[in-house]
C-alpha cells in the first residue's frame, strides 16, 4: 500500500499527490461559484476524505495518521497565506 503522503524521494507518488490535490482545489472553487460556503465544502471534504480512507486503511491507521495532524498543522504545513 502506498503512503499517506507520498516522500520526496517518490516521485510519481509526487506527481499523483499534486493532480490530485489539483482536481480538489478545482471541486473547491466550483462548489464556492455554487454558492456554497467554504467552511461548509471543507468540511464534508474532510468526511469525504476520512471515509475514503477508513474504507482503504481501516480505523486504526487513519486514526495514526489523524494523531499526527495537530504538529503538522501548527507547523504549517497546511498554511497557504497570513495565520489566523
Amino acid at each position: 500500500m502506498t503512503p499517506f503522503h507520498p516522500t520526496a524521494s517518490d516521485d510519481a507518488g509526487a506527481e499523483q499527490h499534486r493532480a490530485a490535490l489539483a482536481y480538489v482545489t478545482e471541486a473547491f472553487a466550483e462548489a464556492i461559484l455554487a454558492g456554497i460556503e467554504s467552511d461548509s465544502f471543507a468540511y464534508a471534504a474532510l468526511v469525504a476524505a476520512l471515509r475514503e480512507l477508513v474504507a482503504m486503511r481501516g480505523e486504526e491507521a487513519v486514526a495514526a495518521f489523524a494523531e499526527q495532524l495537530p504538529e503538522r498543522l501548527r507547523a504549517g504545513e497546511f498554511s497557504t497565506g497570513a495565520k489566523h
